[in-house]
């Protein structure tokens, strides 16, 4: 099989053209509980909605495409390409599913085929796009520039979006699950020597709803961050201190995940909390309540 049959195939190129005897042991059925699940998956975030209803179809159709799978130790699998095929599998209680294993270097060459053109082809969040570019370049020993070739994108493109991989772990989270956007995070990257100051300018971004370029203009402030000197404004009888107000916002933002707003009316006020989906409500009631 040369290169050029294989684009446009995506996992498909990797299935043998002849499925009898020697390729039989490289496509056959595997138990669904000896296969392990990739811990590069660039994907860290499955759309419950969505991996229902694909187990809803595996359930009346089986896996129609193949997993692809390398040979592990103990007669076991570990897992290449296909993990939200075998998340829906075990939801839709398969106990089998297709798998192809890799063994060779042109199978090698053709997974980077595979994986470009599922980059290509799935809607990735910026830092699962950011982790697959990231292992192109590190499993492939691909430069930017050939990286940015192959899946069709600029170079600074690619730049700019493995930089997302340089922010703390609970700012990936937040772009990953769309609390802020890929443009408010390379803004947030300007104060990675600061940590402070950039989970307060998060807070505020979500908490305020901050523009990107909003945030850029609180960025370059040297007032406090309400965007009022703090001398300047008044504080209303029994008020908490702005500071503490914020500290505690972030900390429910970070703990549940989601924007919270902190009111205060005087002695009194509420929080507002956000939620997203039904699934997203149910989630945040169990934190609460756990």
């Amino acid at each position: 099989m040369n290169v050029k049959s294989v684009l446009g195939r995506g996992v498909g190129a990797l299935l043998p053209e002849d499925l009898t005897a020697p390729d039989e042991e490289k496509f056959f059925f595997c138990d669904i509980d000896k296969i392990e699940p990739n811990p590069h998956q660039p994907r860290k975030h499955f759309d419950e909605g969505k991996l229902q209803g694909l187990a809803e179809s595996i359930a009346e159709q089986g896996v129609i495409q193949p997993l692809l799978v390398t040979r592990g130790k103990g007669n076991r699998f570990n897992l290449i390409a296909g993990e939200r095929r075998l998340r829906a599998a075990r939801i839709a209680g398969e106990d089998e599913v297709p798998v192809v294993v890799m063994e060779s270097e042109s199978d090698g060459k053709n997974l980077e085929l595979a994986l470009i053109e599922n980059i290509q082809r799935h809607d990735l969040n910026p830092i699962e796009e950011a982790m697959a570019y990231s292992r192109l370049i590190n499993d492939f020993d691909l430069t930017q520039e050939k990286v940015a070739k192959k899946v069709g994108r600029k170079r600074s493109t690619i730049t700019n979006v493995l930089r997302l991989l340089n922010l703390p772990d609970y700012l990936k989270d937040d772009v990953a699950t769309g609390i802020i956007s890929e443009g408010h995070a390379r803004v947030l990257l300007r104060l990675k020597d600061d940590e402070q100051k950039m989970q307060e300018i998060r807070g505020r971004i979500i908490r305020d709803e901050l523009s990107v370029r909003e945030t850029e203009r609180i960025c370059r402030q040297k007032t406090s961050l309400t965007g009022v000197p703090a001398k300047a404004r008044k504080k209303k009888t029994g008020e908490l201190p702005i500071s503490f107000c914020r500290a505690m916002t972030t900390q429910l933002i970070n703990h549940l995940n989601t924007k919270v707003r902190l009111v205060q009316n005087g002695e009194r006020g509420k929080i507002e909390i956000e939620y997203y989906s039904s699934d997203d409500l149910d989630r945040l009631v169990g934190v609460l309540t756990e």
